[in-house]
């Protein structure tokens, strides 16, 4: 089958044939219609490697064929799905998936816009439901998403608004980025690139109770110790500097780091609640209450459009997420 490998190192991708694999027990066997491309990818790419190996974590197709033990899906149901960091990717025709970190494509979508939902929605939702404990339609307080134009950072605008009372405050650098987050339902958005502080502050806003910094945690970290509220919670998703952790403890606060993967890398025994966020995040979705983040979408897939997603996340300018599609 057609696959796109990377040979590391940030070498050119290339174009080959692989063996076309056979699904384990609880393993769903995904044509891929489309897959969104990452930071993660970026990264990998960039990074030497003994041999070239398969790309991408983020996907939409039609299940072909499953495992012996599959339970939630049957062959010609259209999934969407991340997937784990530890098998090859899905840059190529067939991929292999375990159902339970897979969900149910919203039913009004095409496959281009349900690529963009995974990665980002799912990192999205553990952060704000599980590592913040946000209340689900209660008051939420105030959040700050520092990155509020991002694919993480667009689902995270989104899924608050959409499941909570908060007041959500998204930042953006540029007159586009600004735009796009109020058009995803940010009530406010401010400069990350000025004084972040001051503001917040003419806003009326002094402490934040919940911070979510999708990029630049290093850049953003003195700003986020003066905002966060006492008793209050950052989570960052970047791998920036080191942080100096003591710097928490004046304010009692609590810090966060997300890894969508995790469930995935350990096996852990509740991997299915990724299942089940996907399926909300497609109900949202057909309800009309999150809309699709994908704003660039490249065809066909394989090597050259790859290479140019890749060049386009490089910028860390994209708007929402970049798509390739079959």
């Amino acid at each position: 089958m057609k696959a796109i490998l990377s040979p590391g190192a940030g070498g050119a991708l290339i174009d080959s044939d692989v063996p076309e694999p056979g699904p384990g027990p609880r393993d769903l066997l995904v044509e891929i219609r489309a897959v969104g491309v990452n930071p993660l990818d970026l990264k990998l790419h960039g990074r030497a490697e003994t041999e070239p190996r398969v790309l991408g974590w983020d996907a939409a197709g039609i299940v072909r064929a499953v495992g012996a033990e599959v339970i939630l899906f049957v062959p010609g149901d259209r999934v969407m799905y991340a997937g784990s960091a530890t098998r090859p990717g899905c840059h190529s025709a067939l991929h292999l998936v375990d159902e339970r970190l897979a969900g149910r494509m919203p039913a009004s979508f095409g496959f281009p816009q349900a690529a963009g939902f995974p990665a980002a929605g799912l990192t999205a939702w553990e952060m704000l439901f599980e590592r913040f404990r946000l209340p689900r339609q209660g008051d939420a307080g105030t959040l700050l998403v520092i990155g509020g134009a991002g694919g993480v950072g667009s689902m995270a605008i989104q899924l608050a608004r959409a499941l909570t009372r908060a007041r959500v405050i998204a930042t953006a650098s540029r007159e586009a980025s600004r735009e796009w987050c109020l058009g995803l339902g940010a009530h406010e958005v401010i400069d990350h690139s000025g004084d972040m502080v001051a503001q917040l502050k003419a806003i009326g806003l002094r402490r934040i109770p919940a911070i979510f910094c999708t990029t630049g945690s290093d850049q953003h970290w003195k700003a986020m110790l003066a905002l966060a509220a006492p008793m209050g919670a950052i989570g960052l998703i970047d791998d920036g500097a080191p942080l100096d952790a003591r710097a928490l403890r004046p304010k009692g606060l609590s810090l966060h780091y997300e890894a969508m993967f995790a469930r995935a890398i350990f096996a852990l025994p509740d991997m299915a609640v990724q299942h089940h966020a996907l399926n909300e995040i497609a109900g949202l979705a057909e309800e009309g209450r999150i809309r699709g983040i994908a704003t660039e979408i490249l065809r066909p897939l394989g090597a050259a459009s790859l290479q140019q997603a890749l060049a386009s996340v490089a910028t860390s300018r994209t708007l929402g997420k970049v798509v390739v599609e079959v």
